[in-house]
């Protein structure tokens, strides 16, 4: 595995090596002693499935606040997606900014989001499958999120929003 460290603060693409052959291939996405050894998050406590049936789909931009505050481990297991994370940690040098990456079943391509990030993402195909691992149970009292529109941050999505729910679609303005 390739820890690419990206723009923002803490935050890693993260790519596969992969072993090919007649079969197939070969990638391990996840390893607690290489996440470890860079000091990394390695403990993650739920695993979620995200099934999109629409291209142009948005979810997001969620976070948990402290003490539910949580890492993700993001990936798409099925066809494609953009996805994008905003550094709301008002003491880090990235505060504010974003970065976007897409992720999908041919590049393999997995997002390490630390503590403090918004994060969501847009499907680019029909029938669109995201993996996401969490360091911390879903909690609803400290559950949040800021427009995927907000115009402080500027996220450049690739396509047209087709999809999203009134809750996303209605976030407040951020105010730090």
């Amino acid at each position: 595995m390739e820890f690419i460290q990206t723009k923002l603060l803490g935050a890693y693409v993260i790519e596969p090596k992969r072993f090919e052959d007649e079969r197939g291939y070969f990638a391990t996405i996840y390893s607690r002693k290489e996440f470890e050894s860079r000091g990394l998050q390695p403990d993650f406590v739920q695993t979620n499935l995200s099934q999109n049936t629409r291209r142009g789909c948005l979810r997001g931009m969620h976070f948990q606040r402290p003490p539910s505050d949580e890492v993700k481990l993001v990936r798409c297991g099925r066809g494609a997606v953009f996805d994008a994370i905003v550094d709301l940690r008002p003491e880090s040098s990235t505060f504010c900014q974003w970065i976007g990456v897409e992720l999908s079943e041919k590049n393999n391509k997995v997002l390490y989001v630390p503590r403090g990030f918004a994060h969501g993402y847009l499907t680019l195909t029909d029938d669109a499958m995201v993996v996401y691992q969490v360091s911390a149970h879903y909690s609803p009292a400290h559950a949040g999120g800021v427009r995927y529109d907000d115009p402080r941050f500027g996220i450049e999505w690739p396509i047209e929003v087709q999809l999203i729910n009134d809750r996303d679609r209605t976030y407040p303005d951020f105010m730090p």
